[in-house]
């Protein structure tokens, strides 16, 4: 099956069962909605769900205690053996949804339908599918002007659209970001120029913040899992004097920006996301496992103490 087909079953399975998933499905202009948080309560069943659409049901998703004492409480964890298509081709947030007034950041595999962005030229993952499933951003509904600018960017071939949302201030968008530990990874390698096809298999695993109900706070608390408490290890096939070259470039300890609460940071940058060094957004450590030597590298460290502060769990 395509990237597309597979996320269709999960979102039928969604829509399937949205009264016990505290989900609302709606048309608008055909397009199949299905509200994961927005105007409706949402679920940590549908946020295992959505995460799931984002990678495009090529990963496993689930729960798990967070092993870190200080932290504790529940985690992400996601596993996939097939990391660049579902991480990077559908996962990553890299289609910036925008119509009037409206934006939202778009991932699932409807990008590799549309195939417009640059990472489409270096990996093996446009498809063609009647099915389009995305996954957006945002507390807004997307109106039928939304609908029309998706449908724009999709090929014909694509007659059947679906978006799932969800906001950053809810548990399923809470879930659905704090999933995103391997990709982040797999984007600051392809950002630092490592060929992500040698990575065969990925683990990543991160802390599950409060759902905070203030928005900067809410992507504060998100981005804070991933840059100060995310553990990825990923299965590679590579030199090893590459790795102990590129490795301590990886994680989020490389940026300038890392040492703050994220929240800080974005006010430091006047709300500009885009000023913010984008070699910070990375896991915490990560660890490559070299199939082709048998050797470990593991680089960075986790920040408990910054989880704790932006968690609220010191108050």
């Amino acid at each position: 099956m395509t990237l597309n087909e597979r996320a269709q079953l999960i979102a039928d399975e969604a829509e399937r069962n949205a009264t016990q998933l505290r989900v609302h499905v709606t048309k608008v202009a055909g397009a199949r909605v299905i509200d994961c948080g927005g105007a409706v309560q949402g679920s940590l069943a549908a946020g295992l769900l959505l995460a799931r659409a984002c990678l495009a049901d090529a990963g496993e998703v689930a729960y798990v205690p967070y092993p870190v004492p200080e932290i504790g409480g529940p985690a992400v964890q996601v596993t996939t053996d097939d990391p660049v298509r579902a991480c990077l081709a559908s996962q990553y947030a890299g289609w910036q949804v925008t119509a009037g007034k409206f934006f939202a950041m778009g991932s699932g595999p409807m990008r590799a339908l549309a195939a417009r962005e640059e990472i489409f030229q270096h990996i093996s993952a446009k498809e063609e599918s009647p099915f389009a499933v995305g996954v957006l951003e945002t507390h807004k509904h997307p109106t039928e002007e939304v609908i029309a600018a998706i449908v724009a960017k999709l090929p014909l071939v694509a007659e059947h659209l679906t978006l799932m949302v969800a906001p950053t201030s809810s548990i399923a968008g809470t879930t659905q970001i704090v999933a995103r530990s391997v990709e982040t990874a797999l984007h600051k390698l392809h950002e630092l120029k490592l060929d992500v096809n040698q990575v065969v298999s990925g683990y990543g695993i991160a802390p599950l913040p409060p759902v905070a109900t203030d928005f900067v706070q809410a992507i504060g608390r998100t981005n804070d899992a991933i840059l100060y408490g995310a553990k990825v290890v990923l299965w590679v096939r590579a030199d090893d004097e590459v790795l102990e070259h590129i490795g301590p470039k990886v994680p989020s300890a490389a940026s300038k920006d890392h040492g703050s609460p994220f929240a800080e940071v974005f006010a430091r940058y006047n709300g500009d996301f885009y000023k913010i060094d984008p070699l910070l957004f990375s896991p915490a450590e990560i660890e490559f496992r070299n199939l082709k030597t048998g050797r470990t590298h593991r680089f960075g460290r986790s920040e408990p103490a910054l989880l704790r502060k932006s968690f609220g769990l010191d108050e």
